[in-house]
């Protein structure tokens, strides 16, 4: 039987194989080989055990991590070369408990586990673990046949590295610089959690566009990540060891934002007893991240455009200018063109930040990354709830994937915490496998999508006015619709929102702006 394995195996290396395919038919082949639950391979991240494969799991356990220092399994499996195995007595917990897809919807019975450190270059890799729900399945027959796969799928895992590094050098030169550190592209960045054809693409290029110095432009919904890629784009870039200052423009007080970015020379203003570097100079050598950037000042976005033009930054009260080597990454959910024409924000300085723009996908475009989304929050919630085990019920993987995401990956984020916490207080222990049924999640299904054909016109509130601007027109519209959705609602700012496809902090903030706080009803 061996002999067949090794066979079977070294076939699977001499095919022409994608690397995330190449490792997944690995993984498959020893589950059905070694008759058990479930195969999974884990990739060392840092202090975190990462699936790039598995077979016979959830599918939302691909986008977990697991930190070896809260499973001692994965940490005692890290700390011996040889093959080792955990029957039906040991007391040690198995990270998979309860994440087996053998039996949807029951939690996991006691079982026994086996597998063996990978070592890549003298270093550790990651591990191989093998799961079933019978007992006595893993014999010393089975340990040895394992001990004798480790070292073909140590060669499978370096020729999906060497398939990998292939492939980058047909991209562009700064490209290929920018992703030489990421050898496996399986399931995104150590942060960033995906398969779907959505954020594939949109790695693809940040990674085109982050070995240059153009400024770079994201532009995405509320919740969608745009830190979180900024963050990305600057890890990749040749600045990576410089610092990356973060300026959130709107919270930046109007009377203070010159200062905050600029900085200030003593005695600018009242109150400035001495000199004070502002957030450019914080950023020499490295990126500036101007989050929110739709919501700077005119005068700000005056001073801002000159250092765009030729890298001066003037401190505030200050004789001479300063320069500084800094590149922008600008982020906003706002649709600047709008505010271009409606004279918020200047042409010039958005062509300048424009240079680049990248699209966010929401999370509703990403397909099956919102269960592995899932996954690594639910993960996040059972270390830091102390529970045996957190996993989603068949019913709520559903709900999860239907629901529409108005507040996408952050929104996501915190239905998984709430659930998780709204099982403790029902009564789940921590020694517990806790399954979160659809109840839990308290999901707003909100309207149904309208069938083909079913759309009705929109109807104008009033006629044109002559005179009157497009930006107050759309104004009104803006102010009927938040009027209705509450009324609609009995009020509540939250489902409102949901239904009008907003996140509710973004709601208040437009009704605020549309002078409509002091007239509706409070939240």
């Amino acid at each position: 039987m061996n002999t067949l394995l090794n066979a079977a195996l070294l076939a699977e290396l001499a095919q022409d194989l994608p690397p995330a395919e190449r490792l997944q038919r690995l993984v498959a082949q020893l589950r059905a080989h070694f008759r058990c639950g479930a195969v999974v391979l884990l990739r060392l991240e840092e202090a975190f055990l990462r699936p790039v494969a598995i077979d016979g799991l959830v599918g939302e356990a691909l986008g977990r991590r697991f930190a070896v220092h809260q499973h001692p399994r994965l940490a005692a499996l890290l700390a011996q070369r040889e093959v080792l195995c955990f029957d039906k007595d040991s007391q040690l917990p198995d990270p998979y408990d309860g994440l087996l897809d053998a039996l949807p919807g029951a939690p996991l019975p006691v079982h026994d586990c086996m597998g063996v450190a990978l070592w890549l270059h003298a270093r550790p890799w990651g591990v191989l673990t093998l799961d079933t729900l019978r007992t006595g399945t893993f014999g010393p027959a089975e340990r040895r046949a394992l001990a004798h796969c480790a070292l073909l799928v140590q060669a499978a895992v370096r020729m999906a590295q060497l398939d990998g590094e292939i492939s980058q050098l047909r991209l562009a030169p700064s490209a290929r610089a920018s992703s030489a550190d990421t050898p496996l592209p399986l399931a995104g960045d150590a942060e960033i959690v995906g398969q779907s054809p959505a954020l594939t693409q949109l790695l693809h290029e940040l990674r085109v566009v982050a070995g240059s110095e153009l400024p770079v432009l994201l532009l995405g919904e509320t919740g969608v990540g745009k830190e979180l890629f900024a963050r990305w784009l600057h890890r990749h870039s040749p600045r990576a060891d410089k610092p990356l200052v973060h300026v959130n423009c709107a919270a930046l007080p109007e009377s203070l934002a010159e200062s905050e970015l600029f900085g200030h020379a003593r005695g600018a203003f009242s109150g400035a007893l001495a000199e004070r570097p502002g957030r450019f100079e914080a950023a020499d050598g490295g990126t500036l991240l101007l989050d929110e950037v739709g919501e700077l000042p005119l005068a700000v976005q005056a001073k801002l455009l000159r250092t765009l033009q030729n890298g001066e930054i003037q401190r505030l009260g200050a004789d001479r200018p300063r320069h500084v080597d800094v590149r922008i990454i600008a982020a906003t959910n706002r649709r600047l063109r709008e505010q271009v024409a409606a004279g918020s924000f200047r042409a010039d300085l958005y062509h300048r930040l424009s240079v680049y723009p990248v699209p966010i996908p929401p999370l509703r475009e990403r397909g099956s990354d919102v269960l592995l989304l899932a996954g690594r929050f639910l993960e996040l919630n059972r270390a830091r709830l102390g529970l045996r085990s957190l996993r989603l019920a068949p019913a709520a993987q559903e709900a999860l994937a239907r629901y529409r995401w108005p507040g996408n990956v952050r929104e996501l984020e915190h239905v998984i915490s709430r659930a998780a916490l709204k099982a403790l207080s029902q009564g789940a222990r921590q020694g517990d496998i806790v399954t979160l049924g659809p109840a839990l999640l308290d999901l707003d299904p909100g309207p149904a999508p309208p069938t083909a054909g079913s759309a009705a016109p929109i109807a104008l509130a009033s006629s044109p006015t002559p005179g009157r601007s497009l930006l107050a027109a759309v104004q009104d519209c803006q102010r009927q619709h938040i009027h209705a959705a509450l009324a609609q609602h009995q009020g509540n700012w939250a489902q409102a929102a949901r239904s009008l496809g907003l996140d509710a902090s973004n709601l208040h903030k437009l009704a605020k702006r549309l002078g409509l706080k002091e007239t509706l009803p409070k939240q």
